[in-house]
């Protein structure tokens, strides 16, 4: 018999590493800058690779698989849940793109990240008691290293090709939505940070940490003083371009002092959610109270919300209660985020 052009065992390991490396740009294209459209590319084209990779090993097992139905084999039936997730997270993926949406709270990006994380728990399940040490057997020759490269440059071509379809889209894959006009952008929350509307008489501003001196400050205090330009992207897909008005990082921490040794900012909102930048990147963020002119409407952060040029919108701490200043940053932030509001 013939040795096939790609042996299992490589397949089986492109299929890992290639879940692995969805994950792992999947997870860092959230907290992208603009210099990271590499790893959108990336990304994608991984995606089509290893919906390749899947279908050659499902074609390789096609009879075992007929079988497998017939008598309800329980790992035939993890191959098939396997090969629809791989499927639905690389449609929901291109869709996402092509500027479709999904009716109710969720968009079709955070589908496609669930449906991602799903089929990449399946396939370590799925790998876990088939995997060995790699041996000669599992190295191509030549036609199968053509073959695995030809694979490869599929999954790009066919990223790129769904790259360039539209228009208006920013690497992140974001359409533009309401940019310059004030208030009418779409309002958007993490997971469940959404509180009830503030009382900006009752709400102040603490700013603690390592400074010379705390200060508590009153909303009238916070005066729209300085502008900062700035576009806001959202992971729900859309990207908004705005005059902010409001307070420098940098000013208030002038006023205040920074103590020696303070190498982070955290922001914290009143529901708990918190981020943190670095101090100089801080200094250069804005404190708005009004977007083109307009109050920030309640959506938005009123009284009080993060500007932060070229972080992602989840970065854009609204209802700003609290700046603190610290030597390190808080690692609880990452679980933060995705709990705030869910005890409300």
């Amino acid at each position: 018999m013939d040795r096939p052009w790609l042996p299992s065992g490589l397949v089986d390991y492109s299929l890992l590493v290639g879940v692995a490396l969805l994950v792992g740009t999947g997870l860092a294209s959230l907290i992208s800058r603009p210099g990271d459209a590499w790893l959108f590319v990336v990304h994608g084209g991984t995606g089509v690779a290893v919906v390749g990779f899947l279908a050659v090993k499902l074609w390789r097992v096609r009879d075992r698989v007929r079988a497998g139905v017939r008598t309800h084999s329980p790992s035939v039936a993890v191959s098939l849940l396997l090969a629809l997730l791989a499927v639905a997270a690389l449609g929901s993926g291109i869709a996402w793109v092509l500027g479709a949406t999904l009716p109710g709270p969720w968009t079709l990006l955070v589908a496609h990240a669930a449906v991602g994380v799903a089929a990449a728990v399946v396939l370590v399940v799925h790998l876990c008691d088939r995997l060995r040490v790699p041996s000669r057997a599992d190295l191509p020759d030549r036609r199968g290293t053509l073959a695995w490269l030809g694979v490869v440059a599929v999954g790009a071509a066919a990223y790129r090709v769904t790259d360039a379809v539209g228009t208006e889209r920013r690497f992140t894959g974001s359409r533009e939505r309401g940019s310059d006009a004030g208030n009418r952008f779409p309002v958007t929350a993490w997971v469940a940070d959404a509180p009830g509307p503030i009382d900006a008489d009752a709400w102040s501003l603490s700013v603690t940490g390592l400074v010379g001196s705390e200060r508590e400050l009153g909303y009238d205090a916070l005066a729209a003083g300085t502008e900062t330009r700035a576009l806001l992207d959202c992971t729900s897909g859309w990207y908004s371009e705005h005059a902010w008005q409001g307070v420098r990082v940098g000013d208030l921490l002038d006023e205040v002092g920074v103590a020696e040794g303070a190498a982070w900012v955290q922001f914290r909102s009143v529901t708990g959610y918190r981020w943190s930048l670095p101090l100089d990147e801080a200094r250069e963020a804005l404190l708005a109270t009004a977007v083109d002119g307009e109050r920030l409407s309640h959506g938005h952060g009123f009284p009080l919300r993060l500007v932060a040029p070229e972080r992602r919108g989840f970065q854009w701490v609204k209802w700003v209660e609290e700046v603190r200043v610290t030597r390190r940053r808080d690692r609880s932030e990452w679980v933060a985020i995705n709990v705030s509001g869910l005890g409300e």
